[in-house]
């Protein structure tokens, strides 16, 4: 669906509140109706007219109600289509398109009988098929209105309360945390899509493994020079080390030559436009709380953490004489190694601006990563039963993804560096893992192979973590401003050109910037605490899940940390108000300008919280609407210093300058 499109529909919801109660009636309506129910995005759409509801822009029982009736009247319409056609159903347009969904939503009914409804309203693609199935199977009008009635409602609250509540405790969330909730929604997001392309793509390999392979014997049959290799790969007769051999070496020259026509392209006309728009949004999307947490799950790839783990399955295997095995699997790391090393020898491929040396393409994190999860899911998935070989490859699929978003976070790659390292160990998986399936049928005991991998893993990194995080977060620290202003004329004038908010595309969240300072801070932050005023040390992680600690109170509970320009509080100090539930704040940031003579600069923002519980739930310090009364305080506590106060040109807010030096007063 066109994201236009969707915001458009959002925007006219919001514009017209009682007008929307007919598109929501409608969305339901569509996607409780057989066959095109399967294409409505119903989910999105009301997960955000929820958010709208809880933002106060649309009435929450209204819209519940319409939701409820759009459901119940597509549904009955639903039931009425299979009434009247009965069994011949099946063989009209379109529903003759879907004989596995009329399948799966009459076996759904006949297990759970009037049950079926409503946990059919829960499933997915048979969502919309159920109630035709009821009435194709003459279910009687009594006993289907009340649970259809029953089934719309639960659903219709079901879908609207998640983005409900999101909007309801959006303003104080978003006030104070900051880009944090954006990080690891988005984060979330890309696990959930990983998640299910590894579980669908697992499926259909699953139910095509045998077509495919007698596909690839016929085409060894048809190319019997090229096919003799590939032949060995398949045919467990034949031995194929050879094969091997020559399928890496022309994988090799493959990838080799699609990189190095890539970094060609780019090396003209710079990175791809979604390169530079993956990497423009996750730079503003950095935050101290989600900067820690991404510096750890960067280093996962870390030859510290995945070398240990690596080496106890190649024991393993030698010490269970798994020669074959052990062989693939020096294999499958050896040619990890050989396509980074050669692809960084051979391609030069412009680094993003973050990108210290020995980072950016090709990430060596990020291929062994996927070739290492990859291939142990390959030795182990073949000896768990049925359906649950498929979740060494989702757990593969899990460490990647976080692993290749922590390095996109942090600037690390390109997005198009990433999913062709990723794709060029799948490919590499896919030949290896082939010959290894069909040419080792021994199966043993994979429990304790399982435990003591990722057993080790999980150990190594906990060990590596907490030390390397805080060196790539050094080396990934954003960089200087460009903007260098003369120190005489930033007093009289220049100070004008330092923005006047924060850039944030929430109006809420556009604090304005009210404080610029000049000099080392340590005798500011001396003479405020002579004041009154407390340092607040940057929340940890620790400390922001204290938030949900309803013992706590508002004195014990943190201000969180956010960010100017991705990076983060340089100070952060708080004066108690004139309410124990209220705090004056200053924050302060490196300026996004420097001083020609190497003065440090600063700008930061006074602000007034007050203490709140959005829905009683969890405890947040959330800023107040802008009224000088926090600057007013800071003015007459820094009584002595330098001080200037200027309307800034382009806010509706007066700019406190302050020059500070060495025990000054």
């Amino acid at each position: 669906m066109p994201s236009a499109w969707f915001d458009s529909t959002l925007a006219w919801i919001g514009a017209h509140p009682h007008a929307a109660g007919l598109l929501i009636f409608l969305i339901a309506f569509c996607d409780a109706l057989a066959v095109v129910g399967i294409v409505v995005p119903a989910l999105p759409l009301l997960f955000a007219v929820g958010a709208l509801v809880g933002l106060g822009h649309v009435d929450g029982g209204y819209a519940l109600a319409c939701a409820a009736l759009g459901a119940f009247a597509g549904d009955a319409l639903s039931y009425w289509i299979g009434h009247r056609w009965g069994p011949q159903l099946r063989g009209h347009w379109p529903f003759s398109h879907y004989p596995q969904l009329l399948d799966r939503g009459e076996a759904l009914f006949r297990r759970h009988g009037s049950k079926g409804i409503v946990i059919a309203r829960f499933v997915g693609a048979v969502r919309p098929f159920v109630p035709a199935i009821a009435g194709m199977l003459r279910m009687p009008l009594g006993r289907y209105v009340p649970v259809s009635l029953f089934a719309a409602a639960s659903w219709a609250a079901a879908f609207l309360a998640p983005g409900w509540v999101l909007g309801a405790s959006y303003d104080a969330v978003a006030a104070v945390a900051d880009r944090l909730a954006l990080v690891l929604g988005t984060l979330l997001a890309a696990l959930a899509l990983v998640w299910a392309i590894v579980l669908y793509t697992w499926r259909w390999f699953a139910g095509h493994a045998n077509t495919l392979l007698a596909r690839a014997l016929r085409w060894t049959h048809a190319h019997p020079r090229l096919g003799r290799y590939a032949a060995a790969l398949i045919d467990p007769n034949r031995p194929e080390s050879a094969s091997l051999a020559i399928l890496a070496a022309c994988l090799f020259g493959i990838i080799w030559a699609w990189f190095a026509q890539v970094a060609a392209v780019l090396a003209q006309g710079g990175p791809l436009l979604f390169d530079h728009s993956v990497h423009a949004a996750m730079l503003a999307l950095r935050n101290p709380l989600a900067d820690r947490l991404m510096g750890a799950l960067a280093t996962l790839g870390d030859v510290e953490v995945l070398g240990p783990a690596a080496l106890v399955v190649l024991g393993w295997l030698l010490w269970r004489r798994r020669w074959i095995a052990a062989a693939h699997w020096l294999a499958a790391l050896a040619f990890g190694l050989a396509l980074t090393a050669g692809l960084e020898a051979l391609v030069d491929m412009p680094r993003p601006s973050l990108a210290a040396a020995g980072f950016g393409f090709p990430s060596i994190q990020v291929t062994m990563a996927t070739i290492t999860f990859g291939f142990f899911a390959v030795l182990i998935a073949r000896e768990l039963p049925g359906r649950e070989r498929v979740w060494p490859y989702l757990v593969a699929g899990v460490a990647v993804t976080l692993l290749g978003f922590a390095r996109l976070y942090l600037g690390a790659h390109w997005l198009s560096d990433v999913v062709g390292g990723v794709l060029s160990g799948v490919v590499w998986l896919l030949v290896l893992g082939l010959a290894y399936r069909r040419h080792v049928a021994r199966s043993f005991w994979m429990r304790p192979l399982a435990i003591a991998f990722y057993g080790v893993f999980l150990a190594a990194a906990a060990l590596h973590l907490p030390q390397a995080s805080q060196r790539i977060l050094a080396r990934f620290a954003p960089p200087p401003p460009a903007l260098v202003l003369d120190a005489g004329r930033w007093w009289q004038a220049d100070w004008a050109r330092l923005p006047a908010h924060r850039t944030e595309r929430d109006p809420q969240r556009r604090w304005p910037l009210d404080v610029q300072v000049a000099g080392p801070l340590e005798p500011l932050r001396a003479r405020l605490q002579a004041r009154g005023w407390r340092v607040q040390p940057q929340a940890d992680w620790v400390a922001t899940l204290g938030l949900l600690d309803a013992d706590r109170t508002p004195a014990e509970q943190p201000v969180l940390p956010a960010t100017l320009d991705a990076h983060p509080e340089a100070l952060l100090l708080l004066r108690p108000g004139p309410d124990p539930r209220q705090l004056h704040a200053l924050r302060l940031w490196p300026a996004p300008a420097r001083l020609g003579d190497g003065t440090p600069l600063w700008a930061g923002t006074t602000q007034t919280l007050r203490f709140d519980r959005p829905l009683g739930a969890f405890g947040l310090w959330r800023p107040q609407a802008h009224a000088g009364d926090a600057q007013a305080q800071l003015r007459a506590d820094l009584a002595g210093f330098e001080l200037a106060l200027s309307p800034h040109p382009d806010g509706d807010h007066a700019v406190l300058r302050v020059r500070t030096h060495p025990g000054g007063r």
